[in-house]
């Protein structure tokens, strides 16, 4: 593998998680976006509760993330190799943590609503 692309990146996705899990994955991270989106625009303002909330979230995030990549690929901590590995991990615990946040927030402002002052 001279060369990293985008689809060799994609195949290495859909070996680890399985195909239809990957592109599930994909879709659920595009609806809960959307979401997003649409709870934002529709408040057009943040709500610093639910931020809070959010905020909270975080740690439950990045451990659910590193666990569910560990299980997946069946590794243990003590199978990190060397800096590039650590920067990995610590990567997926940060974009687990980012998508808690995202999806705790969403949630709670699809399901509260918009509040009026």
């Amino acid at each position: 593998m001279q060369d990293l692309t985008f689809e060799t990146i994609l195949a290495v996705f859909e070996e680890i998680f399985g195909r239809a899990l990957f592109w599930a994955m994909v879709a659920a991270a595009v609806i809960v976006t959307l979401a997003y989106l649409y709870v934002l625009i529709r408040d057009r303002s943040v709500s610093w509760k639910k931020f809070l909330w959010a905020q909270l979230s975080m740690p439950l995030g990045a451990l659910a993330a590193v666990w569910f990549v560990m299980v997946m690929t069946r590794s243990r901590i003590s199978d990190l190799g060397g800096p590039v590995d650590v920067i990995v991990f610590l990567g997926v615990a940060a974009l687990g943590a980012v998508g808690a946040a995202i999806l705790v927030y969403t949630v709670e402002g699809l399901i509260r609503g918009k509040r009026t002052p």
